[in-house]
């Protein structure tokens, strides 16, 4: 059998395999159909396969060396489906970004630093660059730690994530549309893209607390929803794309400066991605957008908690004006097992 080099790690809440560039090939579709047969899709258990049988464990980073001097290493993120065999590059993704610096020490693209690391990152799905620092006491990763992320047991080692401005967002400006609040189907929305495009509305608009654990009952319309808002945001049609994401939101009850329910694109998340949370945290700063009533708004430079089904996930935004100067974000991430995945067979 012919098998792949490949790391399984936990990034944030979601899990994802990690390879080099190098060491898949070159042609984006022999690629894609090689990641397909490793992660068993399509089949809704991923039964043949190592991945998870949803959307946040069937996750892939390609990593390599970067030729931009403003980057240590390129990060290429790819959201594989579960059911249907579909693999898109349309996002990024801010969860598994937290273990691409390690995974860049572990592999040898990146000297450790001393007990600390920081590994500048070009997110290649936006053009983006993300710095993230993590432990590297005595030259080697080190995953152990006391910090602790909602949605994931037990606690491991603090990696910072910093992110400069908004040029890497996909749809090019912090407010797509040019306006901070538009109305779809009805609906008074915001569309914002800090990392992440979203689409931002108040849960009450959708006939819901905001608090719910199911709102699968809501699929069509968010759908119909997030379709209209792709072309409004210059993304064009999302049909099979898994952006924009929508974010239902409602007043905190937990603390926290806003309570979410989050949709990927049509599953409710179990919490709420990075660079969701990043974009949703940004939108509620801005006078007029969808929510911004309805927020605790922190004093400028604080902790924003977005509250989530399960827990909290704290983000930092600074912006001037309608401008972003950075944000940042605390995850942890694990390397799981290291060594060969053998894919199921062509045939």
């Amino acid at each position: 059998m012919t098998g792949v080099r490949c790391m399984l790690m936990r990034g944030g809440t979601s899990k994802g395999a990690y390879f080099l560039a190098a060491d898949l090939p070159s042609d984006p579709a022999e690629r894609d159909d090689l990641l397909l047969r490793i992660m068993g899709t399509p089949d809704p258990r991923q039964i043949d396969g190592i991945g998870g049988a949803h959307p946040l464990t069937s996750k892939v980073a390609v990593v390599s060396p970067s030729a931009d001097g403003a980057a240590d290493v390129d990060y290429l993120f790819l959201q594989l489906g579960v059911e249907e065999p579909t693999v898109s590059d349309r996002q990024n993704c801010g969860n598994i970004l937290a273990g691409v610096g390690p995974f860049a020490v572990e592999r040898g693209l990146v000297p450790a630093g001393g007990d600390r690391t920081s590994v500048r990152i070009r997110m290649v799905n936006s053009g983006g660059i993300a710095t993230a620092a993590f432990p590297t006491p005595g030259g080697t990763v080190g995953y152990d730690g006391d910090t602790a992320v909602s949605g994931v047991p037990g606690t491991a080692a603090r990696i910072d994530l910093d992110f400069a401005g908004t040029e890497g967002s996909s749809c090019g400006a912090l407010l797509p549309t040019g306006r901070p609040r538009d109305r779809i189907d009805g609906i008074e929305v915001t569309c914002v893209d800090n990392g992440m495009p979203v689409v931002v509305a108040a849960a009450s608009d959708f006939g819901v607390t905001g608090y719910e654990t199911d709102l699968s009952h809501l699929r069509d319309r968010i759908q119909s929803l997030r379709l209209a808002a792709g072309k409004l945001m210059g993304l064009g049609d999302v049909s099979a794309s898994s952006v924009p994401k929508t974010t239902l939101v409602a007043p905190p009850r937990a603390g926290g400066m806003i309570c979410t329910r989050t949709f990927i694109p049509l599953r409710m998340h179990t919490s709420i991605g990075v660079l969701g949370a990043v974009s949703v945290a940004t939108a509620l700063l801005l006078d007029g957008a969808v929510g911004h009533d309805l927020a605790d708004v922190p004093p400028p430079g604080a902790p924003m908690g977005i509250e989530h089904p399960a827990g909290r996930l704290d983000v930092v935004v600074e912006l001037d004006g309608t401008s972003v100067r950075r944000s940042s974000i605390v995850r942890t991430a694990r390397a799981l097992f290291d060594g060969t995945v053998f894919p199921r067979s062509s045939r």
